[in-house]
């Protein structure tokens, strides 16, 4: 019965830790847009997202990151015969990354708070697509284990990813472009 208990608490911290790095990284990229706007709403923005993004990483993201290793843990310990397998160790490395992704996400609040942060948005943009990468190959993984499909449906599936984060940047590059012409059109009219 442990291991039932373990695995839902684990779902629920992996829920909440990827909610949380899909949102922090949308508040970085809006932190670096605020200097383009005029003092004082610059100031305001900056000091908003600030606080925001300290909440959700220590309120939110961090518990959900601590609990998904604590129920990962306790999950080990009731069939430790899981760790002789590939997989899990795979697993595991890409979990490692995710926990260096959460950690630079922590500098980079430090950052942006002492105005020394030099990602700009469209670099934080493409940052934002590696914590679903990492996503899809632990679930891949966590699915399918040692039978991990290589067949056509797992390139539809990589292909959806690449489409997925292919969209979102030029999504991303027509908002950006939008704002540049209505800032030209702006100061032309003036």
């Amino acid at each position: 019965m442990a291991y039932y208990w373990y695995k839902a608490f684990h779902l629920i911290g992996i829920v909440v830790w990827f909610a949380g790095l899909f949102y922090l990284v949308r508040l970085f990229i809006y932190h670096v847009e605020a200097d383009l706007e005029p003092e004082p709403a610059q100031s305001i923005l900056k000091n908003q997202y600030l606080i925001m993004e300290k909440r959700l990483y220590h309120i939110i993201t961090t518990p959900g990151m601590l609990v998904t290793i604590a129920m990962a843990i306790g999950l080990l310990t009731t069939e430790p015969e899981v760790l002789k397998s590939w997989w899990i160790h795979v697993k595991l490395g890409f979990v490692a990354l995710l926990i260096l992704y959460h950690i630079y996400c922590g500098r980079l609040i430090k950052q942006l708070e002492a105005g020394t942060c030099k990602w700009n948005s469209k670099q934080l943009r493409a940052m934002n697509e590696l914590p679903t990468l990492l996503l899809v190959a632990i679930v891949m993984l966590a699915v399918f284990k040692t039978s991990l499909p290589t067949d056509a449906t797992v390139w539809v599936m990589v292909g959806l990813v690449v489409l997925m984060a292919v969209t979102i940047q030029l999504y991303a590059r027509k908002r950006r472009l939008d704002k540049e012409r209505q800032l030209t059109e702006a100061n032309s009219a003036n």
